[in-house]
């Protein structure tokens, strides 16, 4: 599941996933130079996998047309894998999926990676204006899995075919913030992702099902689990929970459905929200899955949520406002493994 020169943290390999966030002030074009910098600095400092994001109708976030920037990041770097985190494969015609993820793979052989979620990603109007209609929903999901997996086979079924896309060996990883997914996962013998840092409560359940329920594949022979974290690491504790008041500040204006661009850490977020609005931010960043402050903190942090969770791999998001900080947190991430 990763390549012969990533390095490890404590023997799990650890990757990137990033939101492409557009910073108050900015716009996608800086967005997209930030991400290819992060990508080549990553790779470099040895982590697995740089994945994106698919997400709509968000003005902090860029990666709305994820198969193309994941042509960029690919395009940017020589070694790394880099895939979606994932597609939400409701919105989209299976077949374009296979051609567009097809084209990838040919482009950037044996290094990329297709995530597949059911949420829209979006709001409903969002989704509907993806779609054109509805009659296509998350219940659908499984039926467009196999579909994919039938377009990348070697003998598809059927009179449509992927080109490119048939015959290619591209790693389809299931992404969940719920059962389901872990249990489709399960039932199909593929690997799966949690969204631990945004649904911290399910975390341990999705993880049980999935690995009870594992049926070996051609795939994987054993189950193979990676979660997501969030972690903002900075060399003083002082200056770690300053910028992390832009990722409470982008959670927050979600919670009052008035999503903006990534805000500049501020001095004082208690004058920012209400305690309801604390307590639903705090719920979200669950500090069992959200790891804020120094090197030794946020070690001994990750350490703990690999014990308990036994994951085979961790993801790290990091919505830092400015870039030398956020190159910074992954850089001290870096120097943690071996």
């Amino acid at each position: 599941m990763n390549s012969p020169s990533i390095k490890k943290f404590h023997g799990i390999p650890l990757s990137v996933l990033d939101l492409a966030p557009i910073t108050e002030g900015s716009n996608a074009s800086e967005s997209f130079k930030n991400s290819a910098q992060l990508a080549q600095h990553v790779e470099k400092w040895g982590f697995n996998r740089y994945w994106l994001a698919e997400h709509h109708n968000m003005p902090g976030i860029a990666s709305s047309a994820t198969s193309v920037l994941i042509g960029h990041i690919a395009g940017s770097t020589k070694t790394i894998r880099v895939g979606a985190g994932g597609i939400m494969l409701p919105n989209h015609a299976t077949l374009v999926i296979a051609e567009q993820f097809g084209t990838l793979e040919s482009l950037y052989p044996g290094r990329i990676d297709l995530g597949l979620g059911r949420a829209p990603g979006s709001d409903q109007a969002t989704a509907f204006a993806l779609r054109r209609t509805l009659n296509r929903g998350a219940e659908e999901f499984p039926q467009q899995l196999e579909e994919l997996q039938n377009y990348f086979s070697e003998n598809p079924v059927g009179r449509v075919h992927a080109y490119p896309g048939r015959g290619l060996n591209i790693p389809i990883w299931l992404l969940g913030s719920s059962d389901f997914s872990a249990r489709l996962a399960a039932l199909k013998g593929l690997p799966f992702s949690f969204a631990s840092h945004f649904a911290p409560q399910y975390t341990l359940p999705a993880l049980r099902l999935y690995r009870d329920n594992f049926q070996p594949s051609d795939v994987l022979e054993k189950p193979y689990a990676m979660v997501g974290v969030n972690i903002i690491a900075a060399d003083t504790e002082e200056r770690a929970k300053w910028l992390a008041t832009s990722q409470q500040q982008q959670f927050l204006s979600l919670i009052r459905n008035m999503p903006s661009q990534l805000k500049p850490p501020i001095d004082d977020i208690e004058k920012a929200w209400s305690p309801f609005e604390r307590a639903s931010v705090e719920q979200t960043l669950d500090t069992g899955y959200t790891f804020v402050g120094t090197p030794d903190k946020v070690k001994e942090q990750l350490e703990k949520v690999i014990e308990s969770t036994e994951a085979d791999e961790v993801i790290v998001n990091s919505q830092i406002f400015y870039q030398e900080d956020r190159l910074r947190s992954y850089e001290i991430l870096a120097e943690m493994m071996d």
